[in-house]
């Protein structure tokens, strides 16, 4: 497995949104929610073998009946990586998937906490598996390269 220090970690951006409070509150029957979650995760190199990856997620929670936001939550989440591995396949897999899994339990634990600070029940995010996460979208990367070769 290859070596890497994650030198520091935090969060660099985050906002909690609940636009139709206290509204929500008062109505007896809101119906179902549904929930959407999208990670996304951003490499940026610097010097010194030294890199910043962002864990960027977005959490939306919204009524199944007529679309009306619950809850919208955005967050940033740092790792700052030292990583001296010079092959590139092994390098792009340790930034996009082993950094982030270390990074994903305090995103994780914001998320819990902002859901139940704002009067909602506590949401917990399940965990997420980076390495099929990096392989689907590989896999989609290589669709989308091979239609532009046609």
């Amino acid at each position: 497995m290859p070596k890497f220090n994650i030198i520091s970690q935090f969060l660099k951006d985050i906002s909690f949104e609940s636009p139709n409070v206290p509204e929500l509150f008062f109505k007896q029957d809101n119906g179902q929610a549904k929930i959407e979650i999208n990670i996304d995760i951003n490499i940026k190199g610097a010097e010194n073998n030294l890199f910043m990856v962002d864990l960027i997620t977005k959490v939306h929670s919204k009524l199944e009946k007529d679309d009306k936001t619950i809850f919208l939550i955005e967050s940033t989440y740092t790792g700052m990586v030292q990583y001296e591995e010079k092959d590139e396949e092994t390098k792009k897999k340790t930034l996009l998937i082993d950094v982030p899994t270390l990074l994903f339990p305090s995103v994780r634990a914001l998320v819990t906490r902002l859901t139940a600070e704002s009067g909602f029940p506590a949401f917990t995010m399940q965990p997420v598996d980076f390495a099929a996460l990096y392989e689907q979208r590989q896999g989609a990367a290589a669709a989308t390269q091979s239609a532009n070769n046609k």
